[in-house]
């Protein structure tokens, strides 16, 4: 591997561990940054370049495993009856955040991947996502919160949360933008629904990603293993570090500077591609 393939490979990992959770759109940082794949030479073709992309989520929802620890541990040991543990989130909840996007996107993968991944509709759902997040805070001003931390989260605002990520099966909504905005309009303070948001994440990516590494496992080969590694790592070490920072700024900056930049975003890509 040469410097300028490892150049690449800790950018696009920067990239994805920096937007990945953040409520503005990886898929649309990614657009902006695809064309390197043109300057990264013939050795990674179109295939090579969808597995990197898989890979390189896997190392993003391992920060959040290492970040959320205490929480899996908790759910994984939950023992009914137990007094102490009552309070706690549960892993029923989760699943049940979970299951409507996860119903939906397998019901309408093959149509997303063919007819929702453009750049037109990505900047659709940057626009029509900064709209939900800016509506969200809106309607939030002077309403007290019903639920401060994600210990707290009732299954009713779980399955709230889940159909609100459905909206970000569309390309550019950002599926952490959609879901925190739902959070927020059920009553949760702006970190508990990140908390879940984040929580709610590595099933389902990690469910998605195997799938989709699976199916392009063909690629993978021995040379493009030290490209994808780098990426991986990139990927992982710049998450454990935006997540960290996001989440202690999250209930005080809220969702309007974000939706603020998504709509400069969309803009961007805009100026870029028409």
């Amino acid at each position: 591997m040469g410097i300028w393939e490892m150049i690449v490979a800790i950018i696009l990992g920067f990239v994805e561990g920096l937007t990945e959770f953040a409520p503005v759109s990886s898929t649309g940082h990614m657009i902006i940054v695809d064309e390197l794949w043109l300057r990264s030479g013939e050795l990674y073709s179109e295939p090579v370049a969808n597995t990197f992309k898989v890979v390189i989520q896997l190392g993003s929802i391992l920060a959040v495993v290492v970040i959320f620890k205490d929480k899996f541990t908790q759910m994984l040991h939950f023992k009914k009856g137990h007094r102490e543990q009552l309070g706690r989130l549960k892993l029923s909840q989760v699943i049940v955040g979970i299951l409507p996007a996860c119903v939906l996107g397998f019901v309408f993968e093959d149509y997303i991947d063919t007819h929702l991944f453009s750049v037109k509709t990505v900047i659709f759902g940057l626009a029509a996502g900064a709209i939900l997040m800016i509506f969200a805070d809106h309607f939030q001003k002077n309403r007290p919160f019903t639920t401060i931390s994600v210990d707290k989260i009732s299954y009713k605002q779980a399955f709230g949360m889940g159909l609100f990520q459905c909206i970000g099966l569309w390309p550019g909504f950002s599926r952490s933008g959609s879901t925190m905005s739902g959070g927020v309009l059920l009553g949760m303070s702006h970190r508990a629904s990140a908390d879940f948001t984040f929580i709610m994440a590595v099933p389902i990516m990690l469910g998605a990603s195997s799938l989709s590494l699976l199916k392009n496992l063909q690629y993978f080969t021995f040379d493009a293993l030290p490209f994808v590694l780098v990426g991986f790592i990139s990927a992982f070490v710049f998450a454990l570090v935006s997540i960290r920072f996001f989440l202690k700024l999250i209930n005080r900056i809220k969702l309007v500077p974000f939706a603020i930049y998504r709509i400069l975003l969309a803009g961007t890509i805009y100026l870029l591609y028409f």
